[in-house]
């Protein structure tokens, strides 16, 4: 059995996408363990830390449950040098084996001044990780333009898209083949008001609609510059966001496996704090994924 399929079994069809579960804060470790431990109950396989997270911020949810994944989602490139990456993982390893994935990406040019030739950063990055013994099992890219998710299939377990549609997602399986592992992440907004709901999706995606990257993606899959003007078109929140009531978010997130997907990575959109923990919110999530 390949390392990717074996990724594929230990995280199944459906994890969560958090950033608040990577909180350093040790007044709240036993919060976000206690969460952690719920998430594994209700069957979710893995926890995707949001935000340039490291192996560290995977510890607490690591060491309080026994069987969940942790990844991150991603690591930045040029927050952490290759070699410091590989002790860390070396070391979590080490404590919790097979149960850390290690996440990467290289980020934006507005938020890493390092920025430069980044396809060529991360081939390098790479070749550092497997110098130093990272298996490529155990690490997936965020990868969302065909060279980087080629590069996903070619030398880590597969690709971590972020912000992307059902149609990118058949795209990048294409591009990868059956093998690798493909995981998208999704919003998901829990509101079947659709002003209300696409307001709540709109208050979230401005802030990628300044990023190239994404602005890049979404026009190379068809969207255009009206589209991402004033928040984002109808078409494009309906196309990143599964919005509405139970039934139809449940239809949405299987047409990215339908396209597919091996595993979505589900990211609750609520109206509180970004960086919360929507514990009722993924207990809905656990119900209609039944």
């Amino acid at each position: 059995m390949s390392t990717a399929s074996t990724l594929k079994d230990s995280i199944g069809r459906y994890g969560i996408w958090s950033g608040g579960l990577r909180d350093e804060d040790p007044a709240r470790r036993s919060e976000l363990g206690e969460a952690a431990v719920e998430l594994e109950e209700l069957g979710y396989g893995a926890v995707w830390l949001g935000g340039s997270s490291a192996a560290r911020h995977a510890v607490p949810l690591l060491e309080a449950t026994g069987t969940l994944t942790v990844g991150t989602s991603i690591q930045s490139i040029w927050q952490y040098d290759a070699e410091t990456s590989a002790a860390a993982f070396a070391e979590v390893e080490a404590a919790h084996p097979g149960r850390f994935v290690l996440g990467l990406g290289v980020s934006h040019a507005k938020l890493a001044e390092q920025y430069r030739r980044p396809y060529a950063a991360l081939v390098d990055y790479l070749d550092a990780l497997d110098a130093a013994g990272v298996p490529a099992g155990r690490r997936v890219l965020a990868a969302l333009g065909p060279k980087i998710l080629e590069l996903s299939g070619e030398r880590a377990a597969g690709a971590v898209p972020y912000l992307t549609t059902a149609e990118h997602t058949a795209q990048a399986r294409e591009i990868l083949g059956e093998g690798p592992l493909l995981a998208p992440e999704l919003k998901v907004v829990l509101e079947p008001d659709p002003d209300r709901a696409r307001t709540l999706a709109r208050e979230t995606l401005a802030m990628y609609l300044a990023l190239p990257n994404y602005t890049n993606s979404f026009l190379r899959l068809g969207f255009t510059e009206d589209d991402l003007a004033d928040g984002g078109s109808d078409r494009l929140v309906d196309a990143v966001f599964a919005w509405g009531d139970e039934n139809r978010v449940r239809d949405r997130i299987d047409t990215f496996h339908q396209a597919g997907a091996d595993h979505v990575a589900l990211q609750l959109v609520t109206d509180a704090q970004r960086y919360n923990l929507p514990r009722e919110g993924w207990r809905r999530l656990a119900d209609l994924l039944k």
